[in-house]
């Protein structure tokens, strides 16, 4: 053995979601997944949160390959982004199965990206990149072609399982490979990263084929309209609600972009039967009765974008809904968005809806291991370190213990976090100096470090609005020359007479002659001045902080 192992998590490590990781070795690399994961209600205005790329971007001309475990947005849907930073002369390979290559595709054809060399990685078939040998291991997950990734060297091999669990009669009938996670044990692996999302819950997770005859019961109950929401990419689920649509004799209408393309890339690789004549298009929803329609739809997490969310809101093209309608959540929060879920829910009962969550029925099986796989996984692997991956703090430590309690050295089990590289040589394995890791935002057509002052300035827009003043000064003293310009937008409690509006007038007024009577000149000082002044003012009138952006132009 020699060299040294390095791998360094970007994203995925006390957090949910924008799962990346750096596998380095003999000064070359192999980037394990590529995810995002959606802003928090205090990123006002993003629309996606990346990892940061600065760590790739300074290496990448020793990029050998990009490998994804899965088709899930967490784990795939910042590779657009990835290769842009990386400019199309350090474009390296990207391995996955065939729907992930797919939906990869797919993704980039989408962001004009179609140099980019995709290559389909069978299970169990090794690809050479540099000084790694890179396996796909098949695992069960809430998506087909899911797979953990083995990477070896001269050093040993470590595996990323991506998400998964031990499902034993999944819907594609295809289970996971436990003889080949058997044989990585039984050759001697080094590290296992696993995934942690479920650490915090006993037992095992309920097969996915749960969910097909709950969600039938609850169908054959509704005499309105159904509409299913779930995530785009679980393939299984649709499958499972188209089944039960069809075996009650109701069509089905798929709503919402990622929805319908997931579900036509899906069909084409085999992986859902439609039976001929079931699907309708969006835009004849209203020519089928509604005892006999099924709509899926996207918006199981509360997007603000998303088909159901405007449909919860009564702003959707296609669909109206009303009451007598059933609304079927068969998905739950990801954590952190559960306050959108809810809002959705209220808004869904205000139009009159019914709504059926997993509170309601088993109408969802989660696509991680409890802590039983999560054990199954550490006893099959026998791995001589362990590095929790994929989950917040608690669910890390949670999955530390679990790794102690089957026989693992505590000193060999090792709880990160994003930016901490975990360095592994003949001598054993240390951490080693943090490198940058943080977030990249989306805004709109830009991506960058949105300062934290602009995310802090559009949450203090957001709740107390804005006072734009305008005052014209003299050049020479710094007196008022015509009265001043008070614009009020989204402030709480004018009134309809402008008393407020005039009070803030005659407020710069009184500073204007203060600032003349100091003989305040420099524009920058009498700027601070007159902002001081009235946020003080409107504070003390209105009780409210709105933001006060003063415009001094000398004339």
């Amino acid at each position: 053995m020699s060299g040294t192992l390095r791998v360094l998590p970007l994203g995925g490590l006390g957090e949910i979601g924008k799962n990346m990781t750096v596998v380095e070795y003999d000064g070359r690399i192999v980037v394990v997944d590529v995810g995002l994961r959606f802003p928090t209600a205090e990123m006002m205005g993003i629309d996606l949160v990346l990892p940061d790329f600065t760590y790739l971007r300074e290496r990448k001309d020793a990029i050998e390959a990009i490998v994804i475990t899965h088709g899930h947005e967490d784990h795939l849907g910042a590779l657009p982004w990835v290769l842009r930073e990386l400019g199309e002369e350090s474009v390296p390979v990207v391995y996955g199965g065939q729907l992930t290559i797919a939906m990869a595709r797919s993704k980039l054809d989408e962001h004009k990206l179609r140099k980019t060399p995709l290559e389909v990685l069978p299970d169990g078939e090794v690809a050479e990149a540099g000084p790694f040998d890179i396996e796909l291991v098949h695992l069960t997950h809430s998506i087909p072609d899911a797979s953990g990734v083995a990477l070896t060297t001269e050093l040993g091999t470590i595996l990323i399982t991506g998400d998964y669990k031990f499902d034993q009669t999944p819907v594609d009938g295809k289970p996971a490979d436990v003889s080949r996670l058997a044989e990585l044990g039984r050759d001697g692996l080094l590290l296992l990263c696993g995934d942690s999302t479920n650490g915090d819950r006993p037992g095992w997770a309920p097969s996915e084929t749960v969910a097909g005859p709950r969600l039938q019961e609850v169908f054959s109950r509704c005499e309105g309209r159904i509409v299913v929401t779930s995530f785009a990419s679980n393939i299984h689920r649709v499958q499972q609600v188209v089944d039960a649509a069809a075996a009650l004799g109701r069509k089905v209408a798929l709503v919402g972009r990622s929805m319908r393309k997931n579900v036509n890339i899906g069909r084409q690789l085999g992986h859902i039967d439609v039976p001929e004549g079931l699907l309708v298009h969006a835009r004849e929803i209203d020519r089928v009765p509604d005892d006999q329609l099924v709509i899926v739809s996207t918006g199981s997490q509360g997007e603000p974008l998303s088909a159901l969310r405007r449909m919860a809101y009564r702003d959707h093209p296609q669909v109206e809904l009303k009451k007598g309608d059933t609304v079927v959540f068969s998905a739950t929060p990801i954590p952190g968005n559960e306050r959108a879920v809810n809002d959705t829910i209220d808004r869904l009962y205000q139009v009159g809806c019914d709504v059926v969550t997993t509170r309601d029925a088993q109408i969802h099986a989660s696509g991680h291991g409890y802590q039983e796989e999560i054990k199954l996984m550490l006893n099959l692997t026998q791995p001589r370190y362990v590095m929790p991956f994929h989950g917040d703090y608690k669910r890390i430590l949670l999955h530390a213990q679990l790794a102690e309690a089957v026989g693992v050295p505590e000193e060999n089990i090792f709880r990160g976090e994003n930016g901490l590289p975990l360095e592994i040589d003949a001598g054993g394995a240390r951490w080693a100096k943090k490198e940058r890791a943080g977030m990249t935002f989306v805004d709109g057509v830009d991506i960058g470090d949105v300062a934290d002052a602009a995310l802090r300035d559009r949450k203090m827009l957001s709740g107390d609005g804005i006072f734009i003043i305008v005052a014209t000064v003299s050049e020479q003293d710094g007196s008022s020359v015509v009265p001043p310009e008070v614009l009020a937008r989204g402030v709480s409690f004018l009134d309809d007479n402008g008393k407020i509006v005039e009070e803030v007038r005659s407020a710069v007024e009184d500073s204007l002659d203060r600032a003349a009577e100091q003989r305040v000149t420099d524009n920058e000082v009498l700027t601070t001045m007159l902002h001081d002044d009235l946020a003080k003012f409107i504070y003390d009138r209105l009780r409210r902080r709105p933001m006060v952006l003063p415009v001094v132009v000398e004339v």
